[in-house]
């Protein structure tokens, strides 16, 4: 029985990372206009709150998929593909019809997780100056702001998203959308949201979604909801 030396051992351990590097990075290669941005934290960040598992399934599986999605919706067609994400999901009425339906569930699952991924964080904070004042303005506090938000999304039925979209006067508002619909389809604007489709949630809460909503306040990243709301006002948020 031939048994390999340390020095093969090591050549085909590396040989084998390398492979599984290269694999990973093909696999994630945008083969479109569209790509997969990483997490901008370590997936163990917001624990206890969100699982390392969650989010890391979560992000490199179904964020993943909704892009490869869009882009080979989009191979074809590439007039559509040119244009910023916002303004393609705004325009779904226009759109060909062969691809109306994958642009609405993938662009609007794409732009929807983005945005998620960037308005959480570890440590939290607390909302600070104008963005503070509208939340006082709009909902009466922050804690008022809470409880809408948290009934509004325990009463989507089956799949969504709960959102506080964002006016160019800097007027808030509370919304629901279901599966990966988003208010940008209605040229609005979103300053935050939370994911309520059970992938977001289901290995650490099952299905306590109500659990899950009241805790996922603690992950939050205000400063960058902050930097949100200024750019809203100042005309140049996005997605």
């Amino acid at each position: 029985m031939w048994t390999p030396d340390r020095r093969t051992f090591v050549a085909a351990a590396a040989a084998f990372t390398t492979a599984a590097y290269f694999s990973r990075a093909y696999a994630q290669a945008p083969g479109g206009p569209f790509s997969l941005a990483p997490l901008p934290y370590a997936n163990n960040a917001l624990e206890p709150h969100i699982d390392a598992r969650t989010m890391e399934i979560h992000h490199d599986r179904h964020h993943a998929a909704y892009v490869t999605n869009l882009n080979a919706a989009l191979k074809d067609h590439g007039q559509v593909a040119s244009m910023p994400l916002e303004q393609m999901l705004a325009k779904l009425s226009e759109l060909p019809e062969a691809i109306r339906t994958a642009v609405r569930n993938n662009g609007g699952g794409h732009a929807n997780h983005t945005m998620f991924w960037q308005i959480m964080g570890p440590g939290g904070g607390a909302p600070q100056g104008e963005l503070q004042s509208a939340i006082d303005r709009d909902f009466g506090g922050l804690a008022k702001l809470q409880e809408q938000f948290n009934t509004a999304g325990g009463r989507v039925f089956g799949s969504g998203w709960v959102f506080v979209t964002v006016a160019p006067d800097g007027k808030l508002a509370l919304t629901t959308k279901p599966n990966q619909d988003t208010p940008l389809m209605e040229s609005g604007r979103v300053l935050f949201g939370n994911d309520v489709w059970e992938h977001a949630y289901y290995l650490t809460y099952q299905n306590r979604r109500a659990d899950y909503l009241k805790a996922w306040w603690n992950v939050v990243n205000w400063q960058k909801v902050g930097e949100r709301y200024a750019a809203a006002k100042a005309g140049k948020l996005t997605i």
